[in-house]
C-alpha cells in the first residue's frame, strides 16, 4: 500500500524514498498506462521547478505522447529529432542544461529551458522515454540524472 511520505530536504535520501514510493505504487499492477500515469504524477509532486514530466511511447518508428503531467505537448516526435528522439537514437540519457543550445530542439512548451530524457529499453527493444522539462536552465544535475535513471529502470521492470 502506498503511503505519502514527508521529504527531508536531503536530496539523495529523498530520491531513495521516491524509489520506494514508486515500487509501492506499482506493486501488483500490470497495466502499463496506469503504471506510467502514477509514475509521472509521483515525479511531478516530488521534483521542484519542473513544468512537464511524462512518457513518450515508441510506436511505428516514432515517439507518441503517453501519460504525463503538465501542459499539452507535442503528440509525435520523429526518431533522432529533438532531445527525446536523440535519446532514443543514441539509447542513452540526455541531460540538457539549455535546450535552446541543443541542435534541433523541439519546443513543445516555449517555457522549457532544460531537460532530462531517459530512454526506456526493455529486452533490448525501444519502449519509449521518460522526459522531464524545467523552466530553469541548468535545473538537472548529475544526482538528478542518476536517480531519474534509477526511477526509469524501476518503471521498465514493471512494464516488462
Amino acid at each position: 500500500m502506498f503511503q505519502a511520505q514527508v521529504y527531508s530536504g536531503d536530496k539523495v535520501k529523498d530520491f531513495e524514498l521516491l524509489l520506494k514510493q514508486l515500487k509501492a505504487l506499482s506493486e501488483g499492477e500490470t497495466d502499463p498506462i496506469a503504471i506510467m500515469a502514477n509514475a509521472s504524477a509521483l515525479l511531478n509532486q516530488f521534483l521542484p521547478d519542473i513544468n512537464w514530466v511524462g512518457f513518450y511511447l515508441w510506436k511505428d518508428d516514432e515517439l507518441v505522447l503517453g501519460p504525463f503531467q503538465g501542459l499539452p505537448a507535442c503528440i509525435r516526435i520523429p526518431f533522432g529529432k529533438g532531445v527525446c528522439g536523440t535519446a532514443i537514437k543514441e539509447r542513452k540519457t540526455k541531460r540538457v542544461a539549455d535546450v535552446n543550445q541543443f541542435p534541433g530542439h523541439i519546443a513543445c512548451d516555449s517555457a522549457s529551458r532544460s531537460e532530462v530524457v531517459v530512454p526506456l529499453i526493455i529486452n533490448n527493444e525501444i519502449y519509449g522515454v521518460l522526459d522531464i522539462d524545467s523552466p530553469s536552465t541548468n535545473r538537472f544535475d548529475k544526482t538528478d540524472e542518476v536517480y531519474i535513471e534509477k526511477f526509469a529502470k524501476i518503471v521498465e521492470g514493471f512494464l516488462s
